[in-house]
């Protein structure tokens, strides 16, 4: 007589996992506020390329129908969207799902969702159109000439205090993200490599590439380089491209931050 072992059974393993994503968040009226996303996506392409993005249609408000023709839209534009959140919402299984108690991502951790933001300051929330970051990502209006934005990998050292410092040239197609604080380059910073920070960003050499600080509502942060040749400066947000700082601030060392409604960029003496 023959005897079968039995079989072990396996369970199946969840995991939980949170990730910074970008989130759009549209504004009426719509044509100027795609105009404005084609003016980001031309001035980075493929910023949105393989990173989670969110719609947040809380200002908006837009019915089922004019939701599915927005995501249609977005698609045309390479970007993918990962969930929408808007409150009291049923949508169909053609859209992407409803995320529901998403915390927005801050320097100092994770702030309640939109919701307990409203019970917290008894107002309803205000939606910014659309935010940038680590957590977001898009365009807003501001001043004039100011709007709202597999390589090796370069040798980094961490400090406790949030810094990050590469002591090598960040090459093109390299893309930096620090959501803890500064980001210094002690050498220079190629064209088509991007350098997004939650604090301020030092460039000790020449900056190229694309460099967005305050990345996750750092308003007081700032962007430093001995030489800017950059294709876009960004701080909040707020940014700014390389055709607007043509004969004005090109080839100088200078520094960026947000003065009142918009991005300043002046040189530094």
């Amino acid at each position: 007589m023959t005897f079968a072992a039995p079989l072990e059974a396996k369970s199946i393993r969840f995991r939980a996992r949170s990730f910074v994503a970008f989130t759009l968040t549209p504004e009426a009226p719509m044509v100027e506020w795609l105009q404005g996303l084609d003016h980001w996506i031309g001035n980075s392409p493929g910023y949105f390329a393989g990173r989670p993005v969110l719609l947040d249609l809380n200002v908006l408000k837009p019915q089922p129908s004019e939701i599915a023709a927005l995501v249609a839209e977005l698609g045309t534009r390479g970007i993918r969207i990962y969930a929408i959140e808007l409150e009291g919402a049923s949508l169909g299984p053609d859209l992407p799902p409803l995320l529901v108690g998403a915390k927005e991502a801050t320097t100092e951790g994770l702030l309640p969702g939109r919701k307990g933001e409203q019970q917290a300051s008894g107002k309803t929330a205000e939606g910014r159109a659309p935010d940038h970051g680590m957590d977001a990502g898009g365009v807003a209006k501001g001043k004039a000439g100011a709007s709202k934005t597999d390589q090796s990998e370069p040798q980094v050292s961490h400090y406790d205090s949030g810094t990050l410092m590469i002591k090598t040239p960040i090459r093109s197609g390299q893309a930096i993200m620090h959501a803890h604080g500064d980001v210094i380059v002690l050498g220079s910073v190629a064209s088509g490599s991007e350098i997004v920070a939650a604090g301020s960003i030092h460039v000790y050499g020449t900056l190229r590439g694309r460099a967005s600080a305050g990345a996750l509502g750092n308003t007081a942060a700032r962007i430093f380089c001995r030489r800017n040749e950059a294709e876009l400066l960004s701080v909040d947000g707020w940014y700014i491209t390389a055709e607007e700082m043509e004969g004005v601030s090109r080839g100088k060392p200078v520094q960026a931050f947000l003065d009142g409604d918009g991005l300043r960029v002046e040189a530094l003496s």
